[in-house]
């Protein structure tokens, strides 16, 4: 009988500097739903790497410390539940606006629903960018 795949959310499976934070960004392309918004970017990684920002207008240190929490937690959970790329999976970038209030499914359907949208919207541009009707 295999093993599941480990649901963990090690180093290698973050954004940890401000560059990386940048390219996704500059990518240009976000989905919102919610009060999560997720910027995505191609990684030509066999994994995907979450970024968070998570800014002042979440409320005070405990809150926005609350809102990290549950959207890890949340990736930590549907990491293996995302679409893959053909050359690999994607840079997230999650920011949260306003007070998060929602649970810890909601959070992971609005993940992976997003995730689906920006695949889909990458693979369209990578159609158009080859050429392919």
């Amino acid at each position: 009988m295999p093993f599941p795949p480990a649901l963990t959310l090690g180093p290698s499976k973050r954004l940890r500097h401000g560059a990386d934070y940048r390219a996704v960004f500059d990518a240009r392309m976000r989905k919102s739903r919610g009060p999560l918004s997720v910027s995505s970017m191609p990684n030509h990684l066999q994994r995907y790497r979450l970024g968070l920002a998570v800014g002042k207008s979440v409320g005070n240190a405990v809150h926005r410390q609350h809102a990290k929490r549950l959207v890890r937690e949340a990736f930590r959970l549907c990491q293996h539940d995302l679409p893959r790329a053909e050359s690999g999976a994607y840079d997230l970038v999650v920011s949260v606006r306003g007070r998060c209030t929602a649970s810890l499914a909601e959070v992971q359907a609005a993940l992976v629903g997003l995730a689906a949208l920006l695949h889909a919207d990458w693979q369209r541009r990578s159609d158009r960018h080859r050429g392919t009707p």
